[in-house]
């Protein structure tokens, strides 16, 4: 009885799973399951041939349209143009300096503040004697501090020096460092200033000095 039951079993079962098989294949499933079960091979990437690079045209780098038309701007530094008359100096010999002696100095100093008291004292002025690092190297002019917080402009200014015989020279005048230094030099050279001589300066407008010079080896000469 038990054998007749499970020969029935065998025989259903057997009969299913060849409707499943026989369904399977009528929907294409097994095809399906193999296709599922094999991977395909990935397809190779396509490489981009190498385009070797152009050497850069610097008249080609892309421009704005307002600027298009217009040259390309250079960046390259160019030398300022000192201050003063536009000629040559020749660079003074420093290794034959003459001193002056403190005497002939103090003299020079004297006849300078003479000639300061008869100005028009309303009108500042003030007394300069001049040394080495004034009219030789250098060329760098300090003027009395406080006449300059008094009575110059707090930021660098142009000041133009007017000699005796109305010869003007511009020079750059260094707030910060109340001083004289482009176009300096031009004047100190053009009225050949030597180590001892005393300079006379009348502010006789707001960034105007009139200048006279009182020669070291000159006595009782207070022209130019």
């Amino acid at each position: 009885m038990v054998v007749a039951k499970k020969s029935a079993y065998e025989a259903s079962r057997q009969k299913r799973l060849e409707e499943n098989k026989k369904r399977m294949e009528e929907l294409n499933l097994n095809k399906l399951a193999q296709a599922l079960r094999t991977p395909n091979p990935s397809p190779m990437k396509k490489v981009k041939p190498k385009v070797p690079k152009q050497p850069l045209n610097p008249s080609a780098v892309r421009r704005s349209s307002r600027v298009a038309d217009l040259p390309p701007r250079s960046y390259k530094e160019v030398p300022i143009e000192p201050m003063g008359r536009p000629r040559s100096y020749q660079r003074r010999d420093l290794l034959n300096r003459v001193y002056a002696s403190d005497e002939d100095r103090q003299y020079a100093i004297q006849r300078a503040e003479e000639l300061q008291s008869g100005l028009d004292q309303d009108i500042p002025s003030f007394v300069k004697p001049m040394l080495q690092s004034h009219v030789t190297g250098g060329f760098w002019l300090g003027l009395p501090v406080q006449f300059c917080k008094t009575h110059l402009p707090s930021r660098d200014v142009i000041m133009n020096l007017v000699d005796e015989q109305g010869e003007e020279s511009p020079t750059k005048y260094l707030a910060l460092k109340t001083g004289l230094s482009g176009g300096w030099r031009g004047f100190a050279i053009d009225h050949e200033l030597v180590d001892g001589d005393a300079v006379v300066f009348q502010l006789v407008e707001p960034t105007t000095f009139k200048v006279y010079i009182i020669r070291v080896n000159e006595p009782g000469d207070s022209s130019n």
